[in-house]
């Protein structure tokens, strides 16, 4: 029995060098950097642009940061609160944001309405820090506004936001500084009525949030018709 073998006449086809060419890797770098400024292009100039140009034809005042300017000068922001004290003013929502402490490295100091370093306490409910801080905040605000002992006192009185920069405070926390504000600058509680009134923004499309007061707006209101009255 003879025994046949079987020949193949396959082609042979060459296997590439496991390492690259430079021509290759040349290639391969060029289209990684068109990608990347490709990217840079649209991601980074195209866009900001578009989104800024809309917005501020849209909505200049908003996309510019909602800037409140007296005289030509700007005083603030209507998105940012302000640190008010004296009977004269209207005080805002406490603010929990803190600062670098320029004399000691590592440590932070209090530094209300810091836009630079937004953010609440972190405490949490049960936290004795917080209860003790809100209890002396009663205390002071029942104090100022010449409150009884046992009157309840507005939530946003006494607590920060969770941004340390809420610019508004509850009708029912302004309402409570009226009579105070109103004796300190001799005006009738009428007269403070009317530009808390104006002050107060409605809620968002109707529905949504709470009646709420700016204070930077109402307090600057408050020395414009000291200023009128003067002339």
């Amino acid at each position: 029995m003879k025994s046949s073998s079987l020949s193949l006449s396959s082609p042979v086809v060459p296997v590439a060098d496991a390492g690259s060419s430079p021509a290759s890797w040349g290639s391969l770098v060029a289209s990684s950097v068109r990608a990347a400024v490709a990217v840079m292009l649209v991601a980074g100039i195209a866009y900001p642009l578009a989104t800024t140009g809309v917005a501020q034809a849209l909505l200049p005042h908003a996309a510019s940061g909602s800037l409140i300017e007296r005289n030509g000068q700007v005083v603030g922001s209507a998105l940012i609160g302000q640190q008010f004290a004296g009977g004269s003013y209207f005080h805002g929502r406490p603010s929990a944001t803190t600062a670098p402490d320029p004399a000691k490295e590592g440590a932070s100091l209090a530094a209300p309405y810091n836009a630079g370093l937004s953010g609440g306490s972190n405490q949490g409910a049960t936290h004795q820090d917080l209860a003790e801080t809100v209890a002396a905040r009663v205390a002071q605000y029942r104090a100022d506004n010449g409150l009884a002992a046992d009157a309840p006192v507005p939530v946003d009185a006494v607590t920060a936001s969770a941004s340390g920069l809420d610019p508004h405070i509850s009708v029912a926390n302004a309402m409570l500084q009226l009579p105070r504000v109103a004796q300190a600058r001799k005006l009738s509680q009428d007269q403070v009525r009317q530009l808390l009134e104006r002050s107060t923004q409605a809620r968002t499309l109707g529905l949504l949030g709470e009646p709420r007061v700016n204070v930077l707006r109402l307090n600057l209101a408050l020395d414009a018709l000291r200023s009128a009255a003067k002339e």
